[in-house]
């Protein structure tokens, strides 16, 4: 199984110099090739794909006014449909057994028996109350779901213990406990094919000033202390057994999303982590290799020319949707 190892790379660099034109006014790697899939969808923050193979669409306002909404996109070019309006916030969509699973503000809730646009029933699955940080990306793994719930701050040391922590259960709200803790906003959430390695994005304090570090992509293991907030990756007692990340992204790039990518691109692309970087307008490929039970990681900008990128997803097709959170488009990146 691979794990996270001590050789976290710098700061992604600006690689505008070496990316090429691939169309939808994108520039990104030689050997691929870029479309609008869908439009209509301002303030995309989440993606799920159902057993059909439709896309669902969470968007998330900056503001929580409750008019956030879920939408479903049937097929690329189709215009998308609101399935469920009056949300707060909806940041992690998950189809698992027929059931839509939706993180928003302090809960999971599950709705399912969808017929045509509309949902027979819902129901909480799990409640962690208002006063907690935002509910992030939504994942499954053999059976248990995990979410990431970032801290109510940007610094302070959170009273929930749910707060700042990435949280796993049973499909049915059952066995609900702490993965692992003291993570600031665990946002990306995506485990490995073939591995049970999860990986995360980290955003990282804003508060220091010239020692504000990047933010982090890593591997987390069960039982893992992350060190918010004393921790940021300085050299001091305080990181003295907080794990290291693999890669080390922009400072105040206020990560997001999160998909490995295993071939599927295209030797340009390789097996790589894509990370949205959502305030710089970015997505970054973290290079992955496998070196005995840890990943070496470099860093590359991947793509150019998304606004405010959050969600990213691979698709049975191979091919890779990034969302753009300010436009409402969602691009497709094929090899070419």
């Amino acid at each position: 199984m691979l794990g996270a190892g001590c050789n976290s790379s710098s700061a992604a660099h600006d690689t505008l110099d070496t990316l090429d034109r691939i169309g939808a006014g994108l520039r990104g790697p030689r050997g691929t090739h870029a479309r609008v899939y869908a439009t209509g969808l301002r303030h995309v923050a989440a993606f799920a794909f159902d057993a059909r193979g439709r896309l669902w669409v969470a968007t998330a306002g900056y503001r929580d006014d409750g008019t956030d909404a879920v939408y479903m996109v049937t097929r690329a070019g189709a215009t998308p449909v609101k399935v469920i309006a009056g949300l707060h916030t909806p940041l992690g969509l998950l189809w698992y057994r027929g059931a839509l699973y939706v993180a928003s503000k302090g809960r999971v809730v599950a709705y399912r028996a969808l017929t045509g646009t509309r949902f027979g029933t819902r129901r909480t699955v799990v409640a962690f109350g208002d006063h907690v940080g935002e509910l992030n990306n939504l994942v499954e793994s053999r059976g248990r779901m995990f979410v990431g719930i970032s801290a109510p701050c940007d610094h302070c040391t959170p009273v929930s213990k749910w707060s700042g922590s990435i949280v796993s259960f049973l499909p049915d709200g059952r066995d609900v406990g702490v993965y692992a803790r003291d993570i600031r906003a665990a946002v990306g959430l995506a485990f490995a094919p073939a591995t049970r390695d999860l990986f995360v994005t980290m955003n990282q304090r804003d508060d220091l000033g010239a020692r504000t570090p990047g933010d982090w992509l890593a591997v987390v293991h069960e039982g893992d202390d992350w060190g918010f907030p004393s921790c940021w990756g300085q050299a001091s007692a305080a990181c003295s057994r907080v794990p290291a990340p693999i890669a080390t992204l922009d400072p105040h790039a206020a990560v997001d999303g999160v998909a490995i990518v295993t071939g599927q691109l295209g030797r340009a692309v390789g097996t790589a982590a894509i990370v949205a970087e959502w305030s710089l307008g970015k997505v970054v490929r973290v290079e992955l290799t496998r070196h005995g039970s840890t990943y070496r990681a470099s860093v590359q900008q991947f793509l150019s020319g998304v606004k405010h990128p959050t969600a990213v997803v691979m698709t049975q097709q191979r091919r890779l949707l990034v969302g753009d959170w300010e436009t409402g488009r969602v691009y497709e990146i094929a090899r070419a």
